[in-house]
């Protein structure tokens, strides 16, 4: 099937951090713990953002709050993100925007509101547990090298991503950002038919 992902499969893991930014925006940014059909290491030494080949980087976005009971749904307007190739790595959770820094090598735009819930109830009122979940189609992508090999995610997702993520409650870092992880499977149809 020309190494593409099979509609339903996985097709990435990723780890990030949600950041707040100027008026009343977020954003958020990260790195790929795998990637479907890339063959060879990921990482250029003991796996983390500073030794990740791929990153991403979220352009802001503002999200509008509903409320029901202990649950806060969190809807994130359409927005776009980019994957990155990152020859020399060397991002940092510190700088989130360097994980912007590499070449682009695939743009995605988030093709509904995205929605997050956040549950609360637990010890004084906090939250207990934080999820997300969002389709993005794939806009553009071009040809990479990466460990010998030649990918183009047009040729492995063409149609894109549906990523269902998990996050932290609390903040950490300097600037702090929200940790999450999410896990995506590719959409299907004929390519590009999304």
């Amino acid at each position: 099937m020309d190494g593409r992902i099979l509609p339903g499969a996985v097709a990435w893991y990723v780890t990030g951090r949600f950041y707040a930014a100027e008026h009343d925006t977020a954003f958020d940014a990260g790195y790929f713990v795998h990637l479907q059909g890339i063959e060879g290491p990921l990482f250029s030494g003991k796996p983390g953002e500073g030794t990740a080949y791929l990153t991403f980087l979220a352009d802001p976005f503002k999200a509008k709050k509903v409320y029901n009971g202990d649950i806060t749904l969190g809807l994130d307007d359409v927005g776009e993100f980019g994957v990155y190739l990152n020859r020399t790595p060397g991002a940092s959770f510190d700088q989130p925007r360097s994980f912007g820094d590499g070449e682009e090598i695939a743009r995605f735009r988030r093709v509904s509101v995205v929605m997050g819930a956040t549950i609360g109830g637990g010890a004084a009122n906090q939250a207990l547990f934080s999820a997300t979940v969002f389709s993005a189609q794939l806009i553009h992508s071009r040809e990479f090298e990466l460990g010998g090999r030649r990918y183009d995610l047009r040729r492995l997702i063409p149609n894109g991503v549906t990523q269902w993520g998990t996050a932290a409650t609390t903040s950490t870092g300097n600037p702090a950002g929200i940790p999450f992880v999410g896990s995506a499977i590719a959409i299907g149809g004929e390519p590009g038919a999304a």
